[in-house]
């Protein structure tokens, strides 16, 4: 026997109540259901879907807002590297351009002088590491690509320069398309939305991106999505996204989720702390509690400058993916 409550208090007790109750919770516990599939890099093959992967941060900028000037240094870029894998990273996403709000566009000759020794003395030391190469230059990803990288992760989907894709479709590697609304200069005077429009407006964007992948002739085992939180996003335009991220599933790709250190958690957290806007260094909690939603809502891949706390997230997000 079971007593059920409406707003009242207790209105009856029957056995069937157990049932009703049930109901309720299944329908407040579900999570989504992961997509399983296999994601064909340059000279491997990642399975995804069972484990949650995450890809360590390595910004080698004086810019970040993160991390600018931490690890402009070759030594201390590639120090960190090696740490990011030591701590338990699957891949590496290695970028020389800060791309913050107002960032000033950065020539491809000056990106390649931060990126590519870089590139080349980590794979040097660790042969087996999975390295993305985070630029939306088709020249700085074609040079990458030769020196060892496995993915080419282009914030513009392809849109920025317009040799990107047949670039990547011809050294048949990775691609992460990532969703981009304008461009970092232009972010503070968007037209505002409202964020029940954004969900519908990423996955429709994405789906042009696919196509244009695809038209360009890069294989679609080949491609990861991000929806780019942040890029073009402001505030709470970003959390009916990550509510609403198995929506994109229905494009049929693997999905890529990169939160960490965000401003607009600390939004959200802002009376939390008496005023006081945490430091991206401080929001860890905030960047955990994101990334464990986005695992639960089918991420498949953490972009993160956090590897140890993203990976303890993530198998408790596994955990319960698995039992769901």
């Amino acid at each position: 026997m079971i007593s059920i409550y409406d707003n009242n208090g207790p209105s009856s007790t029957k056995s069937g109540g157990t049932e009703v109750l049930l109901a309720i919770y299944n329908s407040q516990m579900s999570f989504a259901v992961r997509p399983l599939s296999s994601w064909r890099l340059r000279s491997r093959t990642l399975e995804l879907g069972r484990k949650t992967l995450v890809m360590g941060i390595l910004n080698v900028t004086p810019d970040s807002f993160s991390d600018g000037g931490r690890y402009l240094g070759q030594h201390d870029a590639i120090e960190h590297g090696l740490t990011l894998l030591d701590e338990g990273a699957d891949l590496l996403d290695l970028g020389g351009e800060s791309t913050r709000p107002d960032a000033t566009p950065l020539p491809a000759e000056e990106e390649q002088r931060r990126v590519l020794p870089v590139l080349s003395a980590i794979l040097k030391a660790r042969p087996e590491a999975i390295v993305s190469i985070d630029t939306y230059h088709a020249s700085t990803a074609r040079l990458a690509v030769e020196a060892g990288a496995e993915i080419v992760n282009d914030v513009s989907g392809g849109l920025w320069d317009a040799a990107m894709l047949s670039t990547v479709a011809e050294m048949e590697c990775g691609a992460i398309l990532m969703h981009t609304r304008g461009k970092p200069e232009e972010w503070r005077s968007l037209a505002l939305l409202a964020p029940e429009e954004i969900p519908s407006m990423v996955t429709g964007d994405l789906r042009q991106r696919t196509e244009e992948a695809r038209a360009a002739g890069i294989a679609e085992d080949r491609v990861m999505l991000d929806p780019g939180f942040g890029f073009g996003k402001t505030g709470a335009q970003n959390y009916p996204l990550l509510a609403h991220l198995e929506q994109l599933h229905g494009l049929g790709f693997p999905l890529l989720v990169g939160i960490s250190r965000k401003g607009f958690l600390t939004q959200t957290a802002y009376s939390l702390h008496h005023g006081h806007v945490p430091t991206p260094a401080q929001r860890l909690t905030l960047t955990t509690a994101a990334n464990t939603a986005a695992v639960l809502a089918g991420a498949h891949v953490l972009r993160v400058h956090d590897v140890p706390a993203a990976l303890e997230a993530a198998a408790i997000a596994d955990a319960i993916l698995g039992g769901n």
